[in-house]
């Protein structure tokens, strides 16, 4: 959700109502009409049918990449599955034991209300094709960061209920027993972060803080506005304790971030002030212990969901806000960090912003999301077969 012309106050910064619809932080709200919907039975059993290519290829996806293009004989597919049993925005997802976990965001206001924070922990299971709801979790949230290490989720940073303030929680869940614990907190309080699972260790990257005025400017950089920073904080859940490392180049939020097979964080993405379509690609290298540029993102956009598998690190959906063009991404790309380069892939079924995605078997599944900029949501659960 992105920063409009009307700001939010201090304090709880809660919604504002007034002003077109806005999809981050400091923004305005629309009024949306509720829907909810209800668990969904398994659909049908539906064919695995090639997406054609962005450019109207029968035979594939044409890829773009800065070695020039070529094409894929066997294009990867899409393929709807068991739609999501709540509509719901700004999501957190992540896979644990074969299965998608999926918590927070907004759900649809009722009449003149704020949208309220999603309170329940959805698991899907893609050998049914079917949903469950595992109890609540520890309070609404938001653009918060959802891992899975050692058998447990892992629940860190966002914002507070249906408000733009960030916290610091860290929480940890344990299917086993479906219960939840409370873990050391986060040092620096953070929404729309970006994260990713790296020897154990969650890295937390980027986001919003609530006052970069008050951050050590080498520590965080704190140059980007709206409160956009480039921290660079792990946590490790066997100790229970942070550390912090040296801060991403390029401070932003609504990024995303995600580990590669020789053991770097790749980020990109995002958005900061009124550039809601940043494509700059940036490496963590924990053997150098330093910060290195890859190959731009093709399609900039913010509030993308990533993934990685094969090698590839693959970028779904976003949205902008840029004058005359608001709208909602459909595009797929996936980068090899190997070679540093960015191939161009079939788009999604629906195009979608706030949406997580989860690897379970060889598959990608792409899930929730909004189908506008802005507060809007929605029940997409679409799986990509690469």
């Amino acid at each position: 959700m992105h920063p409009g012309s009307h700001r939010l106050s201090a304090g709880n910064r809660r919604l504002s109502r007034s002003g077109p619809a806005a999809s981050g932080l400091l923004a305005p709200l629309a009024v949306l009409v509720l829907f909810v919907v209800a668990a969904c039975e398994p659909p049908e059993e539906q064919e695995e049918v090639p997406v054609a290519g962005v450019n109207g290829a029968d035979n594939g996806a044409e890829m773009a990449g800065t070695e020039g293009e070529a094409a894929h004989a066997d294009a990867p597919t899409w393929t709807p599955v068991a739609d999501v049993p709540e509509a719901r925005t700004e999501v957190s997802v992540t896979q644990l034991d074969d299965q998608v976990w999926m918590l927070g965001g907004f759900l649809p206001p009722e009449g003149d209300e704020d949208p309220p924070a999603a309170t329940t922990l959805w698991m899907y299971d893609p050998a049914t094709d079917s949903w469950e709801d595992r109890g609540e979790i520890p309070g609404g949230t938001h653009h918060a960061a959802l891992v899975a290490v050692d058998g447990r989720l892992v629940l860190l940073g966002g914002y507070r209920d249906n408000t733009f303030e960030p916290v610091g929680r860290t929480a940890l869940f344990d299917p086993e027993t479906n219960s939840w614990t409370e873990g050391a907190p986060m040092p620096t309080p953070r929404g729309a972060l970006a994260y990713a699972v790296l020897d154990g260790r969650v890295h937390t990257i980027g986001g919003t803080v609530a006052d970069a005025d008050g951050l050590e400017h080498d520590h965080h950089n704190t140059d980007a506005p709206d409160a956009s920073v480039g921290t660079h904080e792990v946590y490790d859940p066997a100790t229970d304790s942070w550390e912090q490392l040296p801060p991403m180049p390029t401070a932003r939020n609504h990024h995303t971030a995600e580990t590669t097979d020789d053991g770097r964080i790749v980020v990109t993405a995002g958005r900061a002030g009124r550039d809601f379509t940043m494509t700059a690609t940036e490496i963590w290298d924990p053997v150098t212990g330093e910060w290195s540029r890859g190959a731009d993102l093709p399609t900039g956009r913010s509030g993308v969901a990533a993934a990685s598998l094969g090698g590839w690190i693959y970028v779904f959906g976003g949205e902008t806000f840029d004058p005359g063009e608001a709208r909602t991404f459909d595009e797929a790309e996936r980068y090899d960090p190997v070679e540093d380069r960015w191939e161009e892939l079939p788009p999604m079924p629906s195009a979608r912003h706030g949406l997580g995605a989860a690897v379970v078997d060889g598959h990608i599944y792409v899930v929730s999301g909004g189908p506008g900029p802005g507060f809007t949501y929605g029940t997409a659960n679409e799986r990509l077969t690469p």
